[in-house]
């Protein structure tokens, strides 16, 4: 049994679902609308506790999971939500040993589940482009792991610049222009590597799934999104609760092809109109331009 030590998070949670971070230090007092929780009366003692405010307010506390942390932690950029991260270590197979380069480190809340899955024998290298975010993610990502993993590097510069990785199995790209890192994909991932868009928008979308056509080096690419919905339960009503974190992004994925080989054109032809003369980003092999001729 591991007892709360001075320095770490715990996570209070009154009987209304109220939840409060706090980390713990010798001495001090938080402030609740129940009064003041005295952070001696949780240092030494096991997770899983009660404890009681000034005026007689409980508190359960635990430590957080990390789907709880990642979405309270400090914030330089938004951060990537956990049911994006999950699918992004799922549907990406980030697996243990794994050598993995994600160009946009933001906040830090995805390098955290890649460093989880890669394990002790694999690699993230993250890159991140602002200074003041990378500083934020570093924060973040060690007050998880501890001071300076030895599975994790973090580079402020381009990504497209500046990647030290000769070989690559996963690109996780958190970037406002993913299709602009295909060439650093074509290149440095291994043949079955996987490549990994996370966007906000369907423009962003679009031209990202379009430029791995173009390139022809991939497989056709998928992309989805993921919504989640709580419950409310209590006795016999038992409904879908009214709010839910509905749309946060789009996911593409895509396979890197062996070198020399290019992904099997579609047989079916595109939707009337795809295409068409309001189209403005790259085409996939066989697919022409429109004739201005014809209206």
């Amino acid at each position: 049994m591991t007892h709360f030590t001075e320095g770490e998070w715990v996570r209070l949670s009154d009987a209304k679902g109220r939840k409060h971070n706090v980390r713990l230090q010798a001495g001090l007092e938080f402030s609740t609308k129940k009064g003041q929780i005295r952070h001696d009366d949780i240092i030494g003692r096991p997770e899983g506790i009660v404890v009681e405010s000034s005026l007689g307010g409980q508190y359960q506390v635990f430590r957080p999971l990390l789907s709880e942390y990642v979405v309270s932690m400090p914030r330089g950029a938004a951060v990537v939500y956990p049911k994006d991260a999950a699918q992004i270590v799922t549907m990406a197979d980030i697996f243990p040993g794994a050598r993995v380069v994600e160009a946009g480190a933001g906040s830090g809340s995805l390098t955290v589940y890649l460093l989880r899955a890669v394990g002790p024998t694999g690699h993230v290298g993250s890159y991140e482009l602002r200074e003041d975010f990378a500083e934020t993610a570093r924060q973040n990502v060690e007050q998880v792991t501890g001071p300076d993993p030895e599975t994790w590097t973090l580079t402020v510069g381009d990504v497209r610049e500046v990647v030290a990785e000769p070989e690559i199995d996963r690109l996780i790209l958190d970037l406002v222009d993913p299709w602009t890192c295909i060439p650093l994909a074509a290149e440095r991932l291994v043949p079955g590597g996987v490549i990994c868009a996370y966007v906000a928008t369907t423009t962003q979308l679009s031209l990202f799934v379009e430029s791995l056509r173009a390139e022809g080096g991939f497989t056709e690419p998928v992309a989805w999104e993921t919504i989640q919905r709580e419950w409310h339960l209590e006795g016999l009503a038992v409904r879908p609760k009214h709010s839910m974190v509905g749309h946060t992004a789009f996911l593409a994925m895509a396979r890197r092809m062996a070198p020399g080989e290019r992904s099997l054109e579609k047989t079916r032809r595109p939707a009337p109109g795809a295409y068409g003369p309001d189209y403005t980003g790259p085409r996939p092999p066989g697919v022409d331009e429109p004739d201005p001729d014809v209206i």
